[in-house]
């Protein structure tokens, strides 16, 4: 059991933390390649910004709607973290969940910890590569019910890369908490070792027990972990 005292907020990774890894990589990336083309063709009005954001990451001024959905489905294959591609993917996936065909998959004991944690008065803040758009559907959607009631707050790549120092101390700035008292949750190694960087608790949660060493206290589920002010 890892127990960690002086907590007043906990924020979490969603991919391989609170969500299977699979569910991610299985049903969520190839249900928005499936449909990223039609899709893009058929919404014009709806992608607001992410074409002009498009342009500026690949230096053009201008990019056909068939040039924009081949880089599109370039940086889909190399899995970027690219806030148009992720903002785009968040739309598709919202058409799926109002028309029934995705649920989001949440763990069971992660939900348990969610609850917990909300009924003991400690904020649950969610830090995921995708955007607030799709985190927000996978908990509303979930194989667990509606969990965003338990849910503070949203951060993703806008806030800053997952790997840097930085993007923590902004993230206990925005939730105004010191950075001791804030724990993060997350199944990379990488990802733990910036939040230590940047002054908060960490627990890694290596659901399938890789066996390099971790930068910070490890935990199969949630249920090994212990969270109190």
């Amino acid at each position: 059991m890892n127990s960690v005292r002086g907590i007043q907020a906990v924020v979490t990774d969603i991919e391989g933390t609170t969500s299977s890894l699979a569910f991610v990589k299985e049903t969520l990336f190839p249900y928005a390649r499936l449909h990223l083309a039609d899709y893009v063709r058929t919404h014009a009005l709806e992608l607001g910004d992410i074409p002009a954001q498009i342009r500026a990451e690949v230096g053009r001024e201008c990019l056909t709607m068939d040039e924009m959905i081949v880089v599109l489905s370039r940086w889909m294959d190399e899995d970027r973290k690219i806030t148009p591609l992720k903002t785009l993917q968040g739309l598709i996936w919202r058409s799926g969940y109002e028309r029934g065909e995705l649920l989001g998959h949440v763990y069971e004991d992660a939900a348990r910890a969610l609850r917990a944690w909300y009924a003991d008065g400690i904020r649950v803040y969610i830090y995921s590569s995708g955007s607030i758009d799709a985190q927000k559907l996978l908990f509303e959607h979930s194989s667990m019910g509606d969990m965003t009631p338990l849910i503070a707050g949203y951060f993703d790549t806008t806030t800053g890369p997952k790997s840097e120092p930085r993007s923590y101390e902004k993230i206990s700035r925005a939730i105004g908490l010191p950075p001791h008292s804030i724990l993060f949750l997350s199944d990379h190694p990488a990802e733990t070792a910036a939040a230590l960087a940047a002054g908060f608790r960490t627990i890694r949660v290596d659901r399938e027990q890789h066996a390099d060493a971790p930068v910070a206290a490890a935990a199969t589920t949630f249920d090994d972990i212990e969270v109190g002010p």
